[in-house]
């Protein structure tokens, strides 16, 4: 994942032809690495987002602008007084440089023109934001660069700006394709997309790895080009210099299938992903940039979010498996109880043998048939009558330790059975309304203090809807408040409901409107219940299904737990092509 240079070329030409001569009206510095300059022109206003993040350094038109600090950094006062009112008067490239230069016409304090250029060098952990004047002189930058940190280049007020060294490398506008493919033959033999990429000026390793799948889907060794593959080579060098030429170009994203996680970018269409990614074309470059980056950082909040509620549900379960331990052992210890009670009424019996003082008394069990002599304990500091009636007092302990301890127990395993089903709910929640759905549900289960920030309230999301290759609805539930909803409000009597067997999963619904629902349609919907819970990777899985008015709701259960008769179970595969069988309606 990079902008190269190729895809800056064009994203800087869109630049400049949308906002071309437009004025800084304002301008913003959200954090260190980032600036935001809001641009009006005649026919244009839009902001214009700048970051040197070394993880993602790059430049384009943003509506997904950060919040901006209380108090402004210094630098953002100094550049909001240097080109507030600036006319955008050029935008350039040198070369195939991943280096942004924007021309701004600005005037000075006395009210003098000046040329100002704000250079965005798009370098990895190398990139920086410079303002410097007509003369090249560093007026300020985002990162100064003293010789302390590099004895090669230094990025510091009132030196001159040097551009960085340039990479050996060949460009495809000024030399053939043939020469270009002469140029992979020598030196070490690696993987063709890597020769591609240490040969090759401006382009970034998505466009290498495509340009070699073109060659040859397996990704060649550049020594095992024969005539043949290094034909092949030069006639995909030749088609992609003349669709650069051409200005054949499309903003591109892939984004994961399973997932919607958002891959990588280009200004190319993209083959090598096959069916594992999505292909999304864009209107624009920067549109493509804004919502890519948008959306990986709302998917990384939302993991880190998820990150904590998946440590608050794992202590959770661990303190509940616990609790369970040792509520069991417990009720193990008091399956001895009836003994206590025979050597009470033992003991009742001989009380006349009995002396205090005592450390034991043999006696005659007369409740085994055969009468065998049995060894009873006693407190030597306790009177006959005492350690007798201390047998039965341990013996009613057990009984009620018994009849709690198996309440208690009971109770613990549907609150795990609980937790697990909203762990597999989390594994699956991939937006922030979803997680919030969740903490919802934990805060009004008492698992998490109620906010006392005021906190906005949004829409429900709705269930996840297919349609089966015979037409039918099938409505999945995303987290238990929602499969609570789905079974026992959206569903109707004559529903067919589907949950994996004593697996935490969410409930299925196929919407039969009073028809007759054929297996087809059956085993999909048990196909989905099976993926779309915590045995979606199992070899096989059982799924229990009936009829919507078998399913009930126990009074005072937890969320998502119903009781249900009346039902079959099918064992399904899940088996993920299912998804290329049924349509996916809303997601």
């Amino acid at each position: 994942m990079a902008l190269d240079a190729i895809f800056l070329k064009y994203l800087l030409n869109e630049i400049k032809q949308t906002a071309f001569d437009a004025r800084v009206e304002k301008i913003y510095q959200p954090s260190r690495d980032d600036l935001v300059l809001a641009l009006r022109g005649r026919s244009f206003a839009g902001k214009l987002f700048i970051t040197a993040n070394p993880g993602m350094p790059r430049l384009h038109f943003t509506k997904y602008a950060p919040e901006n600090p209380s108090t402004p950094p210094m630098l953002c006062m100094l550049l909001r007084k240097k080109l507030t009112g600036a006319r955008l008067v050029d935008i350039r490239q040198d070369g195939l440089e991943r280096i942004a230069y924007l021309d701004f016409d600005a005037t000075n304090e006395l009210g003098d023109r000046m040329r100002l250029t704000v250079v965005v060098e798009i370098m990895a952990r190398y990139s920086n934001i410079i303002l410097i004047d007509e003369n090249s002189e560093i007026i300020d930058s985002v990162r100064r660069v003293d010789h302390s940190m590099s004895a090669v280049r230094q990025i510091m007020p009132g030196m001159i700006y040097v551009q960085p060294p340039k990479q050996d490398k060949l460009s495809i506008f000024d030399l053939s394709p043939g020469e270009i493919a002469n140029e992979v033959l020598l030196g070490k033999s690696q993987p063709l997309s890597k020769k591609l990429l240490s040969v090759m000026q401006g382009v970034s390793p998505i466009v290498c790895r495509e340009l070699s799948f073109e060659v040859d889907p397996n990704d060649i060794q550049s020594g095992q080009l024969d005539k043949k593959t290094n034909g092949r080579l030069k006639e995909t060098l030749e088609s992609f210099r003349n669709r650069l030429s051409a200005g054949d170009i499309v903003p591109v994203m892939a984004v994961a299938a399973d997932t919607h996680r958002p891959i990588d970018f280009s200004f190319m269409p993209i083959g090598q992903y096959g069916s594992a990614c999505e292909i999304r074309r864009y209107d624009s470059f920067s549109e493509l940039l804004d919502e890519f980056y948008s959306e990986r950082d709302r998917q990384e909040r939302t993991a880190r979010r998820a990150q904590d509620l998946f440590k608050l549900i794992g202590n959770l379960r661990e303190r509940c498996a616990r609790k369970i331990d040792i509520q069991q052992a417990e009720l193990q210890n008091s399956e001895n109880r009836e003994e206590k009670r025979v050597f009470g009424d033992l003991l009742t019996a001989n009380l006349y043998r009995m002396e205090k003082g005592m450390l034991f008394i043999d006696v005659e069990n007369y409740y085994d048939p055969e009468g065998p002599t049995v060894r009873i304990p006693l407190d030597p500091a306790k009177t006959p009558n005492e350690n007798a009636q201390k047998y039965y007092r341990d013996y009613r302990k057990a009984q009620t330790a018994e009849r709690i301890l198996t309440e208690q127990i009971k109770k613990a395993q549907d609150e795990l059975q609980y937790l697990d089903s909203v762990y597999d709910a989390l594994t699956r929640a991939d937006t922030e309304r979803e997680l919030n759905e969740i903490k919802s549900e934990l805060s009004s289960q008492g698992y998490i203090r109620h906010s006392l920030q005021r906190r906005i309230k949004s829409a429900p999301s709705k269930p996840i809807e297919f349609i089966s290759s015979d037409g039918f609805r099938i409505l999945i539930g995303r987290n238990n408040i929602q499969n609570d909803s789905l079974t026992l409000k959206t569903a109707r009597n004559n529903d067919i409901w589907f949950h994996t067997k004593d697996i935490a999963g969410s409930h299925t619904v196929v919407v039969s409107e009073g028809r007759a629902v054929p297996d087809s349609t059956l085993n999909e919907a048990a196909i989905l219940a099976a993926l779309f819970s915590s045995a979606g990777d199992m070899a096989k899985v059982p799924v229990d299904y009936t009829a919507v008015k078998n399913v009930k709701k126990p009074v005072g259960a937890k969320p998502g737990m119903v009781i249900y008769n009346d039902y079959k179970t099918a064992y399904v595969i899940p088996d993920r092509s299912i998804f290329d069988r049924v349509k996916a309606a809303h997601i």
